[in-house]
């Protein structure tokens, strides 16, 4: 019984170090679309470029899309990627535009963990862009997920002009 409980002993010794105890460092995704710093910033506004390229936050209240609820869809502003529908904004009071739910093949989610807070990141799905964050505080009677994001890393297409995506 001795020897069992020491071979025992020795298995969980061998199986508990090694790889299993390195801390695993996160994978960073590689998008389709790859320009250089110096490349966006020839395509971007200097808002768009710290937004989308530096991770920046644009003021609450005082953004373009805050208050808007035009009939179209939501683009990546680098990259015309479509990320949401206006169907699914919501006013969630927070100062940024919100919606309960995002176009899933274009957007990408990454831990962020900037600033002492542990938070999911929305990054455009092409171009790796910041876009905001994905918060579990949305409206109950649809999805609780509230995407809150920067109007600057957005372009609004008015449902009437949708079809010019399509030939892209």
């Amino acid at each position: 019984m001795r020897k069992i409980v020491v071979l025992f002993a020795m298995i969980m010794l061998v199986g508990c170090s090694g790889k299993a105890q390195e801390k695993k460092e996160e994978e960073k995704p590689t998008f389709p679309l790859q320009k250089t710093n110096a490349e966006w910033k020839k395509i971007l506004t200097p808002e768009q470029y710290y937004i989308l390229r530096e991770k920046g936050t644009e003021r609450p209240f005082k953004n373009k899309y805050y208050k808007f609820y035009g009939d179209g869809i939501y683009v990546c502003a680098a990259d015309s990627t479509k990320l949401f529908t206006s169907e699914h904004k919501y006013d969630s009071g927070s100062g940024w535009p919100a919606f309960d739910t995002a176009i899933r093949k274009d957007i990408y989610i990454a831990k962020d963990n900037s600033y002492g807070l542990s938070r999911d990141e929305v990054l455009c799905a092409t171009c790796g862009g910041h876009l905001g964050h994905v918060f579990p505080d949305g409206p109950t009677n649809t999805t609780g997920i509230r995407y809150c994001i920067n109007s600057g890393a957005l372009t609004f297409i008015p449902a009437d002009q949708e079809s010019v995506l399509d030939k892209k």
